[in-house]
């Protein structure tokens, strides 16, 4: 027997429901919360203020869990509207919310956020926001001028924010930018002596696809302090350093007691690729009795064979029937093809 197909929420229950604090919120409405049509953000505005702060913070949470699973979902036009809210908390989930979001026109409602916010959680959020717009921008999908604007303030940010959180948040989003003042930034930051300011200055490396701070990366793989560590960890990935390939794999081989480390380091082998790599992921997939790491794994086995070249063909038994068939795997082949350059290209503007 077939089953029936599930019913649409109506929005009134949705309201309802956030308003009724006696009962907690249903993790099922969330959903409705993605592609707001603007006659339900109306009516959500509305009600917003009769939400009981831990109630609204708790929502944007749960949203942001949700965009993490779901990446069909989102929640970009109730975010825009909690930019304003008067919790501090549910201004900086609404940034979070808003990190993959590429509308232009938000700008200079993020760069007033981390300049003039009173909170410094909501500060170092909008600066982390903005870094997109600086990628957008090296990769010419921002006019020039617009680049440069971010650019300053950031610029100007990280030398005049009194919170450290804030000055590390712009200077990772400043790791995309080509400016010629940030690898001098960068490296100051790294040479520090200072974790925090060190693990930042490695995230804002790894953004910037320059080799030329692979050396910089290795130095940190075996760094006694978590976060450096694990930067340098993802940085060696992001910069496909060849030189992180053996002591990523020794780190392996001898046990990470983290798992996020431990994660990150199987993620980066991916990127960097080369002798080693499958018969070490093979291995750990063979051992691992965790459903959650052994499909993590499998993702880093697909990944390195993409970026390693091996067309996902070899991986199904098939027969070339006609001469469609092959004309149609030759169209494939060229379409991949095409988005390697378009990578290189990228790699190109951004070095």
């Amino acid at each position: 027997m077939s089953k029936k197909p599930r019913k649409q929420v109506s929005f009134d229950q949705v309201l309802a429901a956030l308003l009724d604090t006696n009962q907690p919120f249903p993790a099922r409405f969330l959903h409705r919360f993605s592609d707001l049509s603007p006659e339900d953000l109306e009516r959500l505005k509305k009600v917003w203020g009769q939400v009981p702060v831990e109630r609204r913070v708790a929502l944007m949470e749960d949203l942001e869990m949700l965009a993490e699973a779901d990446t069909l979902v989102s929640f970009d036009e109730l975010s825009k509207f909690a930019l304003d809210d008067e919790e501090p908390r549910v201004r900086a989930g609404a940034l979070s919310l808003l990190w993959e979001c590429q509308d232009p026109h938000l700008i200079n409602k993020f760069i007033q956020m981390m300049e003039e916010d009173n909170d410094e959680i909501v500060r170092a959020q909008a600066a982390s926001t903005l870094a997109q717009f600086v990628y957008m921008g090296e990769v010419e999908e921002l006019p020039e001028a617009t680049l440069h604007m971010v650019e300053d303030h950031l610029l100007s940010t990280l030398s005049r924010d009194r919170s450290a959180l804030v000055q590390w948040r712009a200077l990772e989003a400043l790791g995309f930018s080509s400016r010629q003042e940030v690898p001098t930034l960068i490296l100051r930051a790294y040479t520090s002596n200072d974790p925090a300011w060190i693990a930042s200055a490695l995230f804002a490396m790894g953004r910037s696809a320059d080799p030329a701070w692979g050396q910089h990366v290795v130095r940190m793989l075996d760094h006694p302090d978590f976060d450096v560590q694990l930067e340098a960890v993802r940085a060696a990935g992001e910069l496909e350093v060849e030189e992180a390939r053996e002591p990523l794999l020794n780190m392996l081989e001898e046990g990470i007691e983290d798992e996020e480390v431990r994660m990150a380091a199987i993620w980066s082998l991916s990127q960097i690729g080369g002798e080693g790599v499958q018969q070490a992921l093979e291995r750990l997939l063979a051992e691992t009795e965790d459903d959650d790491e052994a499909a993590f794994i499998e993702d880093a086995l697909d990944n390195l064979s993409f970026n390693e070249g091996v067309m996902p063909f070899g991986m199904f038994e098939f027969e070339i029937q006609d001469e469609k068939d092959l004309d149609h795997i030759i169209d494939l082949e060229s379409e991949m093809d095409d988005e390697e350059d378009l990578d290189e290209d990228m790699l190109a503007r951004l070095n």
